[in-house]
């Protein structure tokens, strides 16, 4: 049985990512699925993710829409918002290799901002639109 296809695109992701050196530098291995308890801004974290059948007839596939979310203790919304901006402009039309699966499209969305914790943590919510097929 193939990888999800959830999964197969969340590490090529991951893998795309921490081989930019501005994105390595600017947020280190901080990309997760869920920030561990006590870790403090800046990150970046897998959000939610939707999955839709996006089969042809002789070509089984999937269409995701997915979010990767920012997070900042930097006054205002410029740290969160650049960092957001880097990953967008990384991943949009980015050529990935998935794990049992191929990616056909990768496209940017949205960007939305907010503030949690009384104003203490800027974040920025990054959407995408991915359509795969399985091998």
């Amino acid at each position: 049985m193939s990888a999800s296809p959830v999964v197969a695109l969340r590490k090529a992701i991951r893998a795309y990512l921490f081989a930019d050196a501005g994105f390595a530098a600017a947020l280190g291995e901080k990309l997760y699925d869920e920030a561990p308890r006590g870790m403090e801004p800046p990150y970046a974290l897998f959000a939610d993710a939707q999955l839709r059948d996006w089969s042809a007839d002789l070509s089984p596939g999937a269409e995701q829409f997915f979010t990767i979310g920012v997070a900042s203790t930097t006054r205002g919304l410029s740290e969160a918002l650049e960092l957001a901006q880097r990953i967008a402009g990384l991943l949009n039309e980015a050529p990935l290799v998935l794990q049992d699966h191929r990616l056909i499209d990768l496209r940017f969305q949205s960007i939305e901002t907010r503030r949690d914790q009384n104003g203490r943590i800027a974040r920025v919510n990054l959407r995408f639109r991915a359509t795969t097929e399985y091998l």
